[in-house]
């Protein structure tokens, strides 16, 4: 049974507008943590070295990614069980209100190692919010769309990660225009978390007013609603080996680029370049709000030319281009890139660093902006929440998440004078992109099958 009955025009923009926004705003809140990583290591590690206190609040990061699947089997039980609706509004609010509690935690100088299990608990929070979010967001739009269009109205949906993170960095970097470095350092964090209450209050205010899903609605309707959807999406052969392929074929390779792009590029640009805090942040924020269309773009040409072919171009360009660009960017390091005496970058090395972030992020776009219709299609209503977003969360949370620590782990000895030292970061996601590639182009008449 395919999904019939989508909504019509007005009703769909606002149905994409609504969800789309919520969606933003559970990324600007889950982004948030990573974007302030080097900050917070200062108030929660403030004795240890700068890079052991990274390393350690890159543990915590990874808390919140690896806990994300468990998040996509709880919610998605509850939104094939019970409805779409239902779900993102209870994602919403879980994630807004572990965000704000960040926002008010005491630090370890305060009340001592209390504070980090405290803030690992709350890291925990948002992994299991945004597990059950993404899926509940994507699935609703599509499926209050015609099939035709799947690529287009889910591509907004796509784009809302960059935005999200993008709209966290600006945050940071006016908070700490305002205040200065130091205040910012000390205190100031805190204040985009706490921005997040009044987001959070918005997006549900815009999201209430929508209704469940009309694919959702029939199936309720006719009975015929899954209530045991996690046995039934790992008990049927056909669909547990869907999900495995579209993990390993598509969504492990998307993963790896999008923690690549958007987070060890921070992490290369600071630690190896020498890049300041303020300039590579709005190396990634410009960078990013360029490429946000792209992510809509390929979600449409997806609808026309199919979502595998897209996704393995997105693949192809990686592979040649993800090692050219990280030596373009080595070639950026060192004092004559910088103004000798505000010690910021120069405007020639600035606009070459951010024409090299944006090319990673047009890449991803490629992948990540059908990546959503691609999943859809590939899944039964009935069971359509669960099988989408387990394959999505361990692609992202596992094998992407990885990426910023495994990278900053292996450029730690790195010789800043010799380049393919430097690059020794790139090893694991260009492997992890090479699977997902070969084997997509093998898996891939299979994959292109829409689940009745």
């Amino acid at each position: 049974m395919y999904d019939k009955n989508p909504a019509p025009t007005n009703r769909l923009r606002f149905v994409v507008l609504a969800s789309s926004f919520g969606t933003l705003i559970e990324w600007y809140d889950f982004h948030l943590f990573g974007t302030l990583l080097t900050v917070m290591s200062q108030n929660f590690f403030p004795q240890a070295s700068s890079f052991f206190s990274l390393i350690a609040m890159l543990v915590t990061f990874a808390i919140g990614l690896a806990v994300r699947p468990l998040g996509s089997l709880v919610f998605g039980w509850i939104g094939d069980a019970i409805g779409r609706k239902s779900t993102f509004m209870i994602t919403l609010g879980l994630m807004g209100g572990a965000t704000a509690a960040i926002g008010i935690l005491p630090t370890v100088t305060q009340i001592g190692p209390s504070a980090l299990v405290m803030l690992c608990l709350l890291r925990l929070l948002q992994g299991l919010a945004i597990g059950g979010e993404y899926a509940g967001a994507a699935v609703y739009v599509a499926e209050n769309a015609a099939e035709n269009q799947r690529g287009l109205v889910t591509g907004f949906i796509q784009s809302t990660a960059t935005v999200g993170l993008a709209l966290a960095i600006l945050v940071n970097l006016i908070t700490q225009k305002i205040l200065g470095v130091q205040q910012f350092i000390d205190w100031g964090w805190r204040i985009p978390y706490l921005l997040s209450i009044l987001l959070v209050v918005f997006s549900y205010y815009i999201r209430r007013h929508l209704n469940e899903s009309p694919a959702f609605v029939q199936l309720h309707l006719q009975g015929k609603t899954s209530s045991n959807p996690i046995l039934e999406s790992f008990s049927d052969p056909v669909n547990r080996m869907n999900m495995f392929l579209a993990l390993i074929c598509v969504v492990a390779g998307q993963g790896v680029l999008w923690y690549t792009a958007n987070f060890y590029s921070f992490y290369f640009m600071e630690r190896i370049l020498k890049i300041k805090f303020q300039d590579v942040n709005l190396i990634l924020l410009i960078s990013s709000v360029l490429s946000v269309p792209f992510f809509v773009i390929f979600g449409h040409l997806s609808d026309r030319y199919g979502r595998m072919r897209i996704i393995l171009i997105g693949f192809f360009l990686a592979l040649l281009g993800l090692f050219p660009i990280y030596l373009a960017m080595f070639s950026i390091g060192g004092s004559h890139a910088v103004d000798p005496v505000t010690g910021n970058l120069i405007t020639s090395a600035f606009l070459f660093l951010i024409g090299l972030q944006f090319l990673q992020n047009f890449i991803v776009s490629l992948v990540y902006g059908p990546l959503a219709a691609f999943l859809i299609d590939l899944f039964p209503i009935r069971i359509r929440y669960t099988s989408v977003s387990f394959p999505y969360h361990i692609g992202n949370g596992i094998f992407g998440g990885m990426v910023p620590l495994i990278g900053l782990l292996a450029i730690t000895n790195a010789n800043p004078l010799d380049a393919f030292s430097s690059l020794s970061g790139l090893y694991y996601p260009f492997f992890i992109v090479v699977m997902s590639f070969t084997l997509g182009i093998f898996f891939c008449r299979r994959l292109t099958k829409k689940s009745p």
